[in-house]
């Protein structure tokens, strides 16, 4: 009975996470975070961005860690590579863009505590419009080991190389 209560609270959030982001220029939807292990230093968090207007994702923060950043994996001469998106990840409007495995996503790096399955994390998003006026969107991601909605289990993603980053 525990784990079908906490899973309805998972699912409420998830679905309040939605209606709260439906007012905000840009809407957040199927948004989560990869649950860790202990020792494990940095984790990925998905979702999927729609701006009204053109829009630029310029920052990520989370006082679950010690940085948080907007990457993306790509092939480059038949191999995989990740790396963080310089100068923000663009929003056309109107246009859904998605925060996947395999492709753009956010790195929480030099995580303060591993993030456990059915937890949240904080996350602020950092958005500058055609203007350059900047706005932030709080949220608080599921913590969960696949996506929300029964989806099948996401591309696995090394970032071992995160693991090894300098103390603060």
């Amino acid at each position: 009975m525990k784990f079908k209560s906490l899973t309805i609270a998972v699912a409420l959030a998830a679905i309040t996470l939605g209606a709260l982001a439906e007012d905000a220029a840009v809407k957040v939807q199927n948004a989560w975070a990869r649950a860790t292990v202990k020792g494990q230093m940095a984790t990925g968090a998905f979702m999927t961005l729609t701006a009204k207007e053109a829009t630029t994702l310029v920052g990520v923060a989370s006082t679950a860690a010690g940085v948080a950043q907007v990457h993306e994996m790509k092939m480059d001469n038949g191999v995989m590579k990740m790396a963080e998106v310089k100068g923000g990840l663009v929003l056309p409007a109107g246009k859904a863009v998605e925060l996947k495995p395999g492709g753009y996503h956010l790195m929480l790096m030099d995580l303060k505590a591993p993030l456990a399955k059915d937890g949240t994390v904080p996350v602020t998003l950092t958005f500058k419009d055609a203007k350059g006026v900047e706005s932030k969107l709080e949220l608080m991601l599921p913590v969960a080991m696949t996506p929300p909605g029964g989806m099948t289990k996401p591309a696995a993603m090394d970032h071992s190389m995160h693991g090894n980053m300098p103390a603060k």
